[in-house]
C-alpha cells in the first residue's frame, strides 16, 4: 500500500510512483484494517519526546515526526509537455510568414504580367484614336503619299495667289467652291495620313476648334501636336456631299468610308466641317466626326 503525503490518498497498486492527482512521490503505508479509505494521521511528538520513546523505552515505529519528504516537483511528463508547447508555435509563425512572402511573390508576378498587356492596350486605343483625328475624310483615292506630294506643288501656287489675292473677294459659283472644298479635304486627309504638320498648319485657321468621334475638343495647336500618321488606309470614299454657301462661309456635310489593311470592314465617318474666306483662301475654322 502507498500513500501520498500531500492529498492523502492511498493507493494499492504497487507500479505507482507517483500521485496521479499532483504527482508528489508515494510513501509506503500499512493497510489499515478497518478501512482502506480512510484518512492516516500521525500524531505529533510533544515537546521533550524527539529522542524518547514510550514506556518500554523503544522508538515509536511510525513516527512521522521525522520523516522528511523530497520536494515537491512536478512529474517529467508535465514537463515535457509544455516544451512541446513551445516548440509547436515555431511552426505556426514560420507558416504564417511563407504564406506572406508567397502572397507578396504572386502580387509582384501578376503585376509584371499584366500592367505591362494594360499599358499596351491603353497605347493601343491613344494610336488608334490619334490615327483618325478631329478630321479625317479623305477623298477618293488610293495613294495618299503621291497625293502629298502633287498638293505639296500646288501649295507653292497658292501661297502666291494668296499673296496676290488677299483682297479677293469669296468666290459664289456653288460648283466651284464645293470643287475648291474637295480639294482642301483631299489635302487635309492625307496630310492626316502622313503626320504632315507644315501642311495642317496652313489648312487650319488659328482660330479652328473641332470636335473628336470621342468628344475631345481640340484648338489647332492641340490637333497638329497629337496628329499621328495612319498608312493603314487603302481606299475611300466620299458620299452625300452637301454644301452651304453663305457670304465668305461654307459648310461641308457628308460621309466618308476608310478601308483598312487591319481591318475587315470599311469605318464609315459622318463629318461637318467649317470654312471662312480668309486671305484669299478657305481656311477650316471649324470640324465635328462621329462614327456611323
Amino acid at each position: 500500500m502507498k500513500r501520498c503525503p500531500t492529498c492523502n490518498q492511498t493507493f494499492s497498486d504497487p507500479n505507482l510512483s507517483f500521485c496521479t492527482e499532483d504527482g508528489t512521490p508515494l510513501i509506503k503505508t500499512e493497510s489499515p484494517a478497518y478501512d482502506p479509505e480512510a484518512t492516516i494521521v500521525s500524531p505529533s511528538l510533544a515537546q521533550g519526546e524527539g529522542t524518547s520513546g514510550p514506556a518500554s523505552g523503544q522508538e515509536p515505529a511510525n513516527a512521522t515526526g521525522d520523516w522528511k519528504g523530497p520536494a515537491y516537483q512536478p512529474p517529467g511528463q508535465f514537463a515535457q509537455a509544455s516544451a512541446t508547447q513551445k516548440r509547436k508555435s515555431w511552426p505556426w509563425v514560420v507558416g504564417i510568414l511563407a504564406l506572406l512572402v508567397l502572397a507578396l511573390t504572386g502580387l509582384g508576378i501578376a503585376a509584371a504580367i499584366f500592367v505591362p498587356g494594360m499599358l499596351r492596350s491603353a497605347q493601343k486605343r491613344s494610336d488608334n484614336r490619334s490615327s483618325f483625328p478631329v478630321n479625317t475624310r479623305p477623298v477618293e483615292n488610293s495613294n495618299p503619299n503621291a497625293n502629298s506630294n502633287a498638293n505639296s506643288n500646288s501649295s507653292v501656287t497658292n501661297d502666291n495667289e494668296t499673296n496676290s489675292n488677299s483682297n479677293t473677294p469669296p468666290p459664289t459659283n456653288e460648283e466651284l467652291v464645293l470643287s475648291d472644298l474637295k480639294n482642301i479635304e483631299n489635302e487635309w486627309s492625307v496630310a492626316n495620313f502622313n503626320a504632315d504638320r507644315t501642311k495642317l498648319a496652313r489648312i487650319l485657321a488659328d482660330d479652328y476648334v473641332g470636335t473628336s468621334a470621342e468628344g475631345v475638343i481640340e484648338g489647332k495647336a492641340d490637333y497638329i501636336r497629337n496628329i499621328k500618321g495612319d498608312p493603314t488606309i487603302t481606299h475611300w470614299e466620299f458620299q452625300n456631299l452637301k454644301l452651304v454657301l453663305k457670304g465668305n462661309r461654307a459648310t461641308l456635310a457628308g460621309t466618308v468610308s476608310l478601308d483598312s489593311s487591319e481591318r475587315d470592314e470599311p469605318i464609315v465617318i459622318r463629318f461637318t466641317d467649317k470654312f471662312v474666306w480668309r486671305d484669299g483662301r478657305w481656311q477650316a475654322v471649324g470640324s465635328e466626326v462621329a462614327y456611323q
